[in-house]
């Protein structure tokens, strides 16, 4: 069992998002804390303009209702949105917080996977602690 469990939350998929859930109660102990984890990307300077002023500000609270609500399922869990790239932040917040056991969601890998790589697949290859990836 793990102490500190992180799941990516990308909210593209309803069935992915519960199936994470699900091994993460099944990978925690009582005592375990789960963070349920989702990573805003940076808006592009040229797209940021077309967008309304307070675009970020609502878009940050949502997800972080959405988080919550998720949490408020799971003993020990929390929400926590973060910004920057996908792949590095999760490594990043991972390491930042001892978590020891990462549960991922990926997607079945296209041309483009293969030529740039996914989130899951950067998260396996450079994680220093565990990860369980759902497919």
């Amino acid at each position: 069992m793990y102490k500190t469990i992180l799941v990516p939350i990308a909210f593209d998929s309803d069935a992915k998002a519960e199936a994470a859930l699900a091994v993460a109660r099944r990978l925690a102990d009582d005592d375990s804390t789960i963070t349920l984890l989702h990573v805003m990307e940076h808006i592009p300077g040229y797209a940021i303009s077309y967008m309304p002023p307070d675009y970020q500000v609502s878009s940050r609270k949502a997800v972080q209702a959405e988080l919550d609500a998720l949490a408020a399922r799971l003993d020990h869990a929390r929400g926590v949105v973060v910004e920057g790239h996908s792949g590095r932040t999760i490594l990043d917040y991972a390491e930042e917080n001892g978590v020891d056991m990462i549960v991922i969601a990926s997607h079945r890998p296209g041309m483009s996977d293969i030529l740039i790589g996914s989130t899951a697949t950067t998260v396996v290859r450079h994680a220093k602690c565990g990860v369980h990836v759902l497919r």
